[in-house]
């Protein structure tokens, strides 16, 4: 074995494939996740970081267990520090609440008792109090893709371990979004099951009576087996509860918000092009999609922290703030402390929840047989802006994230595409409970449908152009009007008909307009061989920086065309070309 055949994505299949091989062992995997914990201990990934010895025990569980009766033989998983372990330290992200837990949270339980191997535990907003992943003594958790920006949050270090290959899967906890927006930060999928479907119990509550345990894992099986092994009732939570997945189909109707959505952020406009991509893509799939009022939502939301609900948080953390003043970040502090206002009484809770339990009614009548679909977050912030405005940057992630577990529905974040190179885009899927496995099969669904790449036309291909419907034909979709990097010369081609020709160049170049179109990325192999030379595909540099495939070429075939640079764009050119028809008829 070398350190190589161990795959740097980890994910169940991979892992599971190299041990019936033989490629390496679970000794090997747990050496190699050591390793890359302490390459990476600038990004705040662990609290207790993985170590051979404290994983050596877990090590020697799997020695009676055989690789093909144990789904989960030899998986190694992280666990968000505000989930127990039994003999290893739980903090919540506060050093001062630490204690060695004496048992496994039931979920952790079993996912051992299925042959997991837990590594080590995992960095968080403290108390799990934030959607950012800078709220902690332990360090801010950098993105695992741009240091530079947040990490999301609370569960930062469970999505950042994933990405950086430390981990199969992760645990996290959701309370308002935790388990959905670091996943959309890194393009993983956060699977966040019904109130009730895994026992919290061994979990340190944020609100106790609508807080799930989650995974984070890069593919979506790999988060069903993990809802497969947790699920289930248990007599010793008193939250838990029965909920099956129910049948397994795909939904009836597919709905999404009806008109803008609000984005933020300094690259809020690449997160409103990536969205209606999205949207887009799912209003040309052919199913049934309906547009529908979120506001409610929205109301529901609000709920959570702008209200007496939040005292809920407070119920359970009041007696450790007030016997250790100073200990927790201020932010965090002033957060919890809300939840003892004086106007917050009990008949304003009462209040509060009559009209949720009036939303939850509307959403239950909304999601029958439906599946919901918003953006997981509208935006995100460097680390720097989240220092300089730690609230208002905080709340706006929560956005399209904090109705959910009020409302009692199931989610399910994955990636829809990219906001900018290394910057993942992710929408969330919305159901009832009772409807949570046609979530899933949705998922899938709609993974299939958002496969697609953005192709930048230049000349007959474009809007209005005789080669038009050649695009729609392949299931491509207009998206935006664009510009070159202004490092390209565009020759008006000796062909018939004309045809425009892209070069790029070193010297000289000038930016050049052109479409951008997402086609499925089933059809660009076909699309891409009926191009017929001197052009082709190659890559596009954008004024934006981005970098797209293209209409592009060969410099050769630009010297018997007209250098027509000067106009722009191909519009310009056929437009100058019917002008000069028109003057040459009149004469």
């Amino acid at each position: 074995m070398t350190v190589h055949a161990i795959p740097k994505i980890m994910t169940i299949e991979a892992l599971r494939t190299g041990y019936l091989r033989g490629s390496f062992t679970p000794l090997e995997v747990i050496e190699s996740i050591v390793q890359r914990a302490r390459d990476s201990e600038d990004y705040h990934v662990w609290i207790t970081p993985p170590s051979l010895e404290l994983i050596a025990p877990y090590l020697v569980n799997i020695q009676h267990m055989s690789v093909t009766e144990y789904p989960l033989w030899g998986i190694p998983f992280a666990i968000k520090d505000n989930i127990e372990v039994r003999g290893w330290p739980v903090t919540a992200g506060c050093p001062e609440f630490s204690s060695i837990s004496e048992q496994h949270a039931i979920v952790v339980e079993r996912l051992i008792a299925a042959g997991a191997i837990p590594v080590g535990k995992t960095n968080l907003d403290q108390f799990a109090t934030g959607l950012v992943g800078t709220r902690s003594p332990y360090g801010e958790t950098h993105n695992a893709l741009r240091p530079e920006l947040i990490s999301g949050g609370s569960s930062s270090g469970s999505a950042v371990a994933v990405a950086l290959g430390q981990a199969a899967f992760s645990l996290g906890t959701d309370t308002a979004g935790s388990g959905r927006i670091p996943a959309a930060l890194h393009g993983l999928i956060g699977y966040k099951p019904a109130v009730g479907a895994w026992p919290s119990t061994g979990l340190v509550p944020a609100c106790r009576s609508i807080d799930c345990i989650t995974v984070f894992a890069h593919d979506l099986e790999d988060a069903v087996a993990v809802d497969r092994t947790v699920r289930g009732p248990h007599s010793e939570d008193p939250f838990s509860k029965d909920r099956p997945l129910g049948p397994t189909r795909a939904p009836a109707k597919w709905l999404l918000p009806q008109g803008k959505l609000n984005f933020f952020g300094p690259f809020a406009e690449a997160y409103e092009t990536a969205w209606l991509t999205a949207k887009q893509t799912m209003l040309q799939s052919g199913l049934n999609v309906e547009e529908v009022d979120i506001s409610l939502l929205q109301e529901a939301a609000a709920l959570l922290y702008e209200g007496p609900l939040v005292a809920e948080r407070w119920a359970d953390l009041e007696m450790f703030v007030e016997q250790h003043p100073g200990t927790l970040f201020p932010v965090t502090e002033n957060i919890l402390r809300t939840g003892s206002k004086e106007t917050f009484t009990a008949a304003a809770l009462f209040r509060a929840q009559h009209r949720l339990a009036e939303i939850r009614r509307s959403t239950e009548e909304l999601l029958q047989n439906a599946v919901l679909i918003l953006p997981t977050c509208g935006g995100t912030w460097t680390r720097e802006q989240v220092c300089q405005d730690p609230v208002q940057t905080n709340s706006q992630m929560g956005l399209y994230t904090n109705h959910c577990n009020l409302l009692d529905l199931s989610a399910i974040a994955i990636p829809a595409g990219k906001v900018a190179e290394d910057m993942p885009f992710g929408i969330t899927l919305f159901t009832l409970p009772e409807h949570e496995a046609a979530m899933v099969e949705a998922a899938k669904m709609v993974e299939q449908y958002q496969e697609r790449i953005l192709v930048a036309v230049c000349g007959l291909h474009m809007r209005g152009m005789s080669l038009e419907p050649q695009m729609t034909s392949f299931g491509a979709f207009f998206v935006e009007e664009a510009q070159t990097a202004p490092a390209y010369r565009l020759y008006k081609l000796d062909t018939n008909p004309p045809k425009p020709g892209l070069v790029h160049t070193h010297e000289n170049g000038e930016a050049i307009e052109l479409e951008l179109w997402s086609m499925p990325l089933s059809s660009f192999g076909a699309f891409t061989a009926a191009i017929p030379a001197p052009l082709g595909m190659g890559k596009i540099q954008l004024y934006d920086g981005r970098v797209v495939s293209g209409f592009i070429c060969e410099a050769s075939a630009a010297q018997d065309g007209v250098d027509m640079t000067q106009l722009g764009g191909w519009r310009n050119i056929v437009l100058g070309d019917l002008e000069e028809t028109k003057q040459a008829s009149n004469v």
